[in-house]
């Protein structure tokens, strides 16, 4: 399976859900490959919390191989490699998780052409070979990532593969209208997708939206202010309907995670350890359990 993570904007929180979703799938006993694709903040190795790459590697990463640099990415197994003891902790009957990062000092693409393609077919059919799980981070935006992988995955080599892409944004009118807008919009992720090869029909049935950083007002309304209180269960609601409005709606979402308090100061995964320690929340773990069972879970998708 091929996850492909996207946004809009940046500060969705699509790399840290990404990584933790990638997390919560190891600890369940799939192998799964993290791809950073993010070519212009390849950070993926500072999620992990590998201080020999927290801004990419130097020894080949994505962005030299897709330019024919190198022939080979560089692969980190992050168990061993993390700084992070309790990282290191994984059960017995846990997968692998391994990073294959960004180069350091990489940027973005300007253009992509055929032989970058079909590197990116090459290496994501090698992958998923190996791994069950392939997730790929792409750079926000209509990116030159999402372009790539839009045509690499509309060719015969992976149109046999299954391709999920989940749209990352927050729970603000910003956010949903972006989302919006990548997906339906012009030079939009449906648009370019049918222009490269693909059905659309398809297309729109492998995407989900996941919802960061959602406000849980009913369990704050006795801590605030009545007035205050009030306007956030208007807004929370007027949210509800724009999104339904374009096409974001409960049955479009694959889930979503809560405001937590450590993610607002450091990007990093929530390990059990976090939440035993009472330093992390017991329901943003769970967002991610709930996010990894989902997404590999061919009944969900059917329903949805």
């Amino acid at each position: 399976m091929l996850v492909f993570s996207t946004s809009d904007k940046g500060g969705t929180g699509r790399s840290v859900t990404s990584c933790n979703i990638a997390y919560r799938l190891c600890l369940s006993g799939h192998n799964v490959a993290y791809v950073d694709f993010d070519f212009g903040s390849p950070t993926a190795g500072a999620l992990f919390e590998i201080s020999a790459m927290e801004r990419g590697t130097s020894l080949g990463g994505t962005h030299s191989y897709l330019l024919g640099e190198q022939g080979t990415v560089d692969r980190v197994d992050i168990g061993t490699a993390t700084d992070r003891t309790e990282l290191k902790r994984v059960g017995p009957r846990s997968g692998r998780l391994v990073l294959f990062p960004g180069d350091e000092g990489g940027a973005e693409f300007l253009t992509c052409d055929d032989e970058m393609v079909q590197r990116c077919v090459e290496l994501l059919a090698t992958l998923e070979q190996e791994f069950p799980v392939v997730v790929v981070d792409l750079s926000a935006g209509r990116s030159i990532a999402l372009e790539i992988t839009l045509k690499a995955t509309a060719l015969p080599q992976l149109r046999r593969h299954t391709a999920r892409w989940l749209i990352f944004h927050r729970w603000t009118r910003q956010h949903i209208l972006a989302a919006s807008g990548l997906v339906y919009g012009q030079n939009g992720l449906l648009q370019s997708g049918t222009l490269y090869g693909h059905d659309q029909d398809e297309l729109l049935g492998s995407l989900r939206y996941v919802r960061t950083a959602v406000p849980d007002t009913n369990s704050h309304l006795s801590a605030q202010r009545a007035a205050q209180a009030a306007w956030l269960q208007e807004q929370d609601a007027a949210l509800r309907r724009l999104a339904t409005a374009n096409r974001l709606g409960t049955t479009a979402v694959l889930g979503a995670t809560p405001i937590e308090p450590v993610l607002q100061c450091r990007e990093q995964l929530i390990l059990d350890s976090d939440v035993n320690a009472h330093i992390a929340n017991n329901e943003t773990a769970q967002a991610y359990i709930e996010l990894a069972r989902s997404l590999v879970d061919n009944a969900t998708w059917e329903r949805l």
